[in-house]
């Protein structure tokens, strides 16, 4: 495999290409080291990498670098490139978003029609469970009607249609993952179970958006990662899979388990819900178990101790 990685250096894409390198691919990561969070964390997260010979990283933002040669003769790209983050993603910054989630998108996928590349057999794209918003019956399948409830949400499904139409007319090899709630070592600092564990480890106060009832089908890195994998060989041009841990738990039931992990008892301040977030997710995997044979093999106590670990080694 000869893999060309966008957003190389993030907490998903860094644990990619260490994935990519182990099975013995050949990785061109690409990535612009956004300032949404610092720069240094991106650099240790790519750190094994870097001193690896089958790697080269090109730092650059995919509407400014030539795409060509770093195309040319890849057989698999892996996009997971994107402006994160929904609170973030209202008012003035909603620019931001566009044209790092959208835009990107669209010229990756132009660039790829214009290379005319023969080599190429899969395009995988990361998505989001934000896309479906709050209506869709549980668990969620991937034909439910999507209706994002934050600007992120709206983009991440916009770049997925874009997806959907280079496939169309174009017969780019695209699929598509919708991912539910990554956690796991390297997750940035300003996702939920990051800023928890921090925060409890340091005996200082967590701040929950809502009444903590809100619940999320949590899903451990090295699963999304595996999907990942299994899309690059397995997965169907055209089609759009949930990838969920299938551990679908309350914030408070959260808070409880890191209670157990850290030894330390969470000292919670409550806030009113955050405008743009969703109430509940729930993935139905089952497109994936029968396309791509995936089976979440990390659960959520598991994967938490993992995380917990690997902050203990940083902080």
């Amino acid at each position: 495999m000869k893999a060309l990685v966008t957003g190389a250096a993030g907490f998903i894409g860094s644990t990619l290409v260490d994935r990519l390198l182990e099975e013995g691919a050949d990785v061109i990561g690409l990535d612009c080291f956004t300032d949404y969070y610092p720069r240094q964390l991106k650099e240790r997260n790519l750190s094994s990498a870097r001193r690896h010979p089958r790697f080269q990283l090109v730092e650059a933002r995919i509407q400014d670098a030539d795409l060509r040669p770093l195309i040319a003769d890849r057989t698999h790209i892996f996009h997971l490139a994107a402006q994160a983050g929904v609170r973030n993603s209202w008012g003035r910054d909603f620019n931001v978003y566009t044209s790092n989630n959208i835009d990107a998108t669209q010229m990756l996928l132009e660039a790829v029609v214009l290379a005319r590349s023969s080599t190429l057999e899969r395009f995988v794209y990361s998505s989001s469970s934000s896309v479906y918003g709050d209506n869709p019956a549980m668990p969620m399948r991937e034909d439910a009607v999507p209706q994002p409830v934050s600007p992120y949400g709206v983009t991440k499904l916009a770049a997925e249609q874009l997806c959907h139409l280079y496939h169309v007319s174009d017969r780019v090899p695209v699929v598509s993952l919708r991912y539910f709630t990554v956690y796991g070592p390297r997750q940035r600092p300003d996702m939920g179970f990051y800023k928890f564990l921090r925060a409890t480890m340091l005996g200082q106060p967590i701040t929950v958006y809502g009444d903590g009832e809100q619940t999320r089908d949590f899903t451990y890195v090295y699963d999304a990662v595996a999907a990942n994998l299994a899309a690059a060989t397995r997965g169907v041009p055209g089609r759009v899979y949930n990838i969920g841990g299938g551990s679908r738990v309350s914030v408070n039931e959260v808070l409880a388990m890191i209670g157990r992990i850290s030894g330390r008892q969470p000292t919670v301040n409550v806030d009113p819900a955050s405008k743009g977030d969703m109430r509940h997710t729930c993935a139905d995997t089952s497109l994936a178990r029968e396309d791509l044979e995936f089976v979440p093999k990390v659960g959520l106590e598991a994967g938490l101790r993992a995380e917990h670990a690997w902050l203990a080694d940083i902080l």
